[in-house]
């Protein structure tokens, strides 16, 4: 116990770690119980399985907190990236391959400001001359 700036006492909890530990591997049993009801072809689909990945985060935080640690921590997130691999370890996202344009797309996006700026230009400097068009 510690006495606080308000002068209440506060009691300090230390992480138990090895207690955090061996309750996680429940989470993951749990998570791995659900899992097996779904599809494993569905399994990179997170609308099909939102709601065992919900339970699982909250049982790995309740965990946690039953061990006065805090959440998440490297030891959590080292075995929630455990259940990662262990399901999720296919489901990686597919790279866009980007492609220039044909070249005649792409002459003709280049040629358009081009000459739109050209004019403009030249159509400034030819009014800016014609002083009796201000006037």
């Amino acid at each position: 116990m510690t006495l606080g700036f308000s002068g209440v006492c506060q009691q300090i909890n230390v992480c138990n770690e090895s207690l955090m530990v061996e309750k996680l591997p429940a989470c993951g049993r749990t998570f791995e119980e659900m899992m097996k009801k779904v599809d494993s072809k569905k399994w990179c689909n997170l609308t099909e399985f939102i709601m065992y990945y919900d339970n699982f985060t909250q049982c790995t935080e309740r965990e946690a907190n039953n061990a006065s640690c805090f959440w998440p921590n490297p030891l959590a997130e080292g075995f929630i990236t455990g259940i990662h691999k262990q399901f999720f370890s296919n489901c990686t996202s597919e790279k866009v391959h980007w492609e220039d344009p044909p070249d005649e797309i792409l002459i003709t996006l280049i040629l358009i400001p081009v000459l739109l700026t050209c004019t403009m230009i030249t159509l400034v400097v030819w009014c800016s001359k014609r002083s009796d068009i201000l006037v």
